[in-house]
């Protein structure tokens, strides 16, 4: 039996274990699927059409420029009709060929592809190029029939031809991975395009084009597409991790090195597996389904955790990267289904089922004792998905029920007069003004088919096969002539052998002879669910132990907290870049009520750092007034999440720096009278940032800057943090408090060692020096000798601050925030985009509000000194070498500032 059609059995193998559903009742929720349809899709063409989307809270459609920025989500909208587009399909499967027919004239009389835009190539693949090769298949199966569409002479596969033409530049790179955007009209070299200039790419983003560019080659007979696709998926297999065959998320296009190892089955890495098998269903190509096979055991041996799908490290497998999924991995289940994996599919369908009846909807992120993670909920359709592909696998009319659910949360929820709203919140229920297009393209097509029977679909679904944006491929295509002139880098045939073919084609009858087993597969989930959300406080016998620590009233320096960690299986690790991470070992802990403790603190840090994360605030300036700078040298500088706010002070605070001693500002500072009316240097480290400035505040200091301990440091090549708290109220800190990293410190540090007074603005933003001086003559330039010496023997005043700068050696144990990607089995950490340049900071935290971790004396270097390191090779460099460095951290500083950071 051909392999294609041998995958196909599977999806018409109805085992009816009991119709708990009549025909009338399924017919009565399958019109309602086409109510809704037609209030989305017409309220679109009456409120939005032409635009790209529509805003369905305020009836009117979304256009590109025109309405605020979302960032990287805008980069789907192309000005080319997108919801329009992606739903041409959609029309034929719910029997409305007249509109059908009426939306292609208007996309071919309207719709323009040669538009001056920079757009996502996976989002443009997948919606307009999948949406009009999906369009040209009904156009081309209807005018068969004889009855419509006799006037079509493939012109959405002409407009299908040119946006693959637009989207070819983006291959060009070493690798043949695609950049992840490119301008639509001028490619991606050059200045107008405005692109270009990405290093980075999601695994799906490379790995999601074969459908939609090998049927646009075998349509037209133009091999380039399907080369080129099969290009990057040759590219993505030899770039995996060898040793587990995993791949991470995230990609360098032109090294092919993995930008993040983190591996999973959503969001980044989704539809790349998908891709590999319906890339043998649709093409026949057995390398597909090798490649396939080869990743799915390894998913199935490392993140999978049934019902749970965790995403781990590529290079260390069996640890977990995070402790939440996302709701893109919805559609994994629907995959096993294809594969023939039901079992798992059937658990890890119950969770995501149980999940989305706790909160209406499946939160954007959820936590492995299914509680929010993040809130939105965009009307994805990946579970809606899931439940169909089920239902068709195994007829169990539970999944109908699913169905149901899925159809009555949207009515209840998310139904407004103008179409459907996006859930902004699902524990609020509060709503989002978008309506992706696809909801349409996918929403409605399973929903449909999961209540329709044979005789309501206009053709035979088995004929074709689903894109991940269910666009509908007729399999036809896999007989079409592959005149492909890029030889597929194979595996050696000694590797594939029969085994890669195990439950390809599974007989459900012999997969489910009891009718109860699906059931029986779902009672354990439902139970778990159920029980962990909410979840009940562990029982402790009276007088067996206190309440568990809480993340709010941690502190590292307490002796007794860090060893309520350690019985909690919890531990500090430091790391050699000096950042400090968390780590929960299950199997240390205890007793197991202590490790399940453990893993609530860990949890609850995860939360607070969240919360704090959403508090951004943008850096902040040092700019040097005195001699010989004169306002010329701004630093950047981090903010603090207390004390004073200098974007509400039009005048900054002003003053002379000098040294605290201690340095490190931890204890009471012992020269109080030179810290009195000046702005105080210290170092990072020992103790948390609010201790310090409590600490200057006491001594009559007017501010502080706080300069990192970990040498070499610097915001050209880290991204600038914020200060965070303590855990407790910072009202009584009223003075500003400001961070450098070793770099910019040692700027400040070297200037007052060889001018003994340094003054300085701490301010929102760089001062205009007419503004500094008010009206007082603008100092003169800072060319070396361009001062009489006058001038500069007059600006030499007799120093008031000490200056004692001894070398301190670098402490081993410095520590920073926790490490965001290298957990060991638990690590309470958001997920920061790579965009992401201000990050939330305490002292030694790993995330908020985690204090300064106060270490033994013996596993400590040494901390007798705590005076200012000077750095070698500054000390030795010239003023105009230095203005060099300076003049960098100016342009950072008003690059940051155009960043509206």
């Amino acid at each position: 039996m051909p392999p294609v059609l041998c995958l196909l059995m599977l999806l018409g193998a109805l085992c009816r274990f009991g119709e708990a559903m009549s025909r009338e009742e399924k017919q009565k929720l399958r019109n309602q699927v086409v109510e809704m349809f037609d209030h989305a899709y017409q309220n679109y063409m009456d409120h939005a059409y032409p635009a790209d989307e529509l805003m369905p809270l305020t009836c009117r459609g979304r256009v590109r420029g025109l309405e605020p920025s979302r960032g990287d989500v805008d980069d789907a909208l192309g000005k080319f009709s997108l919801t329009l587009i992606d739903t041409l399909d959609t029309l034929v499967l719910l029997n409305k060929t007249t509109e059908f027919e009426a939306a292609v004239r208007s996309v071919l009389s309207d719709v323009r592809l040669d538009n001056d835009i920079v757009v996502s190539v996976f989002e443009t693949n997948i919606r307009v190029l999948g949406g009009l090769l999906g369009g040209h298949s009904m156009a081309v199966m209807l005018k068969e029939g004889g009855q419509n569409m006799q006037w079509y002479q493939d012109e959405l596969l002409h407009m299908a031809k040119d946006l693959g033409l637009r989207l070819l530049p983006a291959f060009n790179t070493s690798s043949g991975l695609p950049y992840p955007r490119i301008n639509l009209k001028h490619g991606v070299r050059g200045p107008e395009t405005r692109t270009g200039t990405e290093t980075d790419t999601c695994t799906a983003c490379a790995g999601t084009m074969i459908l939609e560019f090998a049927a646009l080659s075998r349509f037209t007979g133009d091999p380039v597409f399907e080369d080129h696709a099969r290009r990057a998926l040759d590219f993505l297999w030899e770039k995996r991790q060898r040793n587990s065959n995993l791949v991470g998320t995230t990609i360098n296009i032109h090294s092919g090195e993995w930008v993040r190892r983190d591996s999973g089955v959503g969001a980044g890495i989704d539809s790349y597996y998908e891709y590999l098998l319906k890339a043998y269903i649709l093409l026949g190509d057995d390398l597909f389904l090798q490649r396939f096979n080869i990743h799915y055991a390894s998913i199935m041996k490392y993140i999978s955790q049934p019902p749970l799908l965790l995403d781990v490290h590529i290079h260390k497998p069996l640890l977990p990267a995070r402790t939440w999924m996302d709701s893109l991995l919805a559609f994994f289940p629907g995959l096993q289904v294809l594969k023939g994996d039901i079992r798992p599919a059937i658990e890890t369908h119950e969770m995501l089922y149980q999940v989305t009846k706790k909160h209406n909807f499946l939160p954007e992120a959820f936590t492995t004792d299914f509680r929010v993670h993040w809130a939105q909920h965009p009307l994805r359709p990946e579970f809606a998905e899931s439940t169909y592909f089920l239902y068709k696998a195994t007829g169990d009319p539970y999944y109908l029920e699913a169905g149901r659910t899925i159809l009555d949360n949207l009515n209840r929820f998310a139904r407004v007069p103008c179409g459907f709203a996006a859930m902004k919140d699902v524990r609020t229920g509060s709503h989002e003004d978008r309506m992706d297009s696809f909801f349409l393209a996918e929403m409605f097509k399973y929903l449909f088919l999961l209540f329709a029977e044979a005789e309501d679909i206009p053709f035979d679904v088995e004929d074709y096969v689903f894109t991940t944006e269910a666009h509908l491929l007729p399999l036809s295509l896999s007989t079409a002539p592959n005149s492909s002139s890029i030889p597929s880098n194979r595996t050696s045939d000694e590797e594939l052998d029969d085994s890669n073919f195990d439950w390809t084609c599974p007989n459900t009858q012999l997969l489910f002879p009891d009718p109860a087993f699906p059931r029986s597969l779902r009672e354990p989930i439902r139970s778990a669910v159920d029980k962990s959300c909410p979840r009940p406080a562990p029982y402790r016998e009276p007088g067996m132990g206190r309440p568990p620590l809480r993340a709010q009233d941690f502190m590292a320096n307490n002796p007794e907290h860090l060893e309520l960690l350690r019985r909690m299986g919890v531990s500090l690790v430091h790391l050699k870049d000096g950042r400090v991470q968390l780590v929960q070992h299950a199997t240390q802990a205890v007793s197991a009520v202590a490790a399940e403790d453990g893993v609530r603190f860990m949890q609850e840090m995860m939360e607070l750092s969240s919360q704090q994360q959403k508090e951004q605030l943008p850096p902040r300036a040092i700019q040097i007034v005195s001699h010989p700078f004169f306002g010329r040298v701004v630093l950047t500088a981090g903010p603090a999440q207390f004390g004073t706010d200098l974007s509400k002070s039009s005048t900054g605070v002003r003053g002379f720096v000098t040294v605290a001693e201690p340095y490190s500002g931890c204890t009471e500072i012992t020269n109080g009278e030179y810290v009195q009316g000046h702005i105080a240097l210290l170092q990072r480290g020992q103790c948390m940032f609010a201790e310090k400035a409590r600490n200057i505040q006491k001594a009559g200091a007017i501010g502080g800057i706080v300069i990192d301990d970990n040498e070499g440091s610097s915001s050209d090549t880290a991204p600038l943090f914020q200060m965070a708290g303590d855990g407790r109220s910072t009202d009584d800190v009223t003075l500003p408090l400001l961070f450098l990293f070793h770099k910019e410190g040692n700027i400040l540090l070297e200037a007052l060692k060889e001018y003994r007074e340094v003054e300085v603005l701490l301010s929102d933003k760089a001062r205009d020096r007419a503004a500094i001086f008010k009206g007082k003559p603008l100092p003169g330039s800072l060319i070396e000798g361009s001062m009489d010496v006058q001038e500069e023997e007059n600006c030499q005043t007799e120093a008031t601050t000490p200056t004692s700068f001894k070398p301190v050696s670098q402490s081993q144990m410095s520590t920073d925030e926790l490490d965001k990607s290298v957990p060991e089995e638990v690590t309470p950490a958001k997920e920061v985009s790579p965009a992401e340049e201000l990050r939330i900071e305490e002292e030694d935290r790993a995330v908020p509000p985690l204090a300064d971790t106060a270490l033994p004396e013996e596993e400590r270097d040494s901390e007798k000194t705590e005076e200012p390191r000077g750095d070698k090779d500054l000390s030795s460099q010239s003023v105009d070498q230095l203005l060099a460095d300076w003049q960098e951290d100016l342009e950072a500083f008003k690059q940051m500032e155009k960043d509206d950071l």
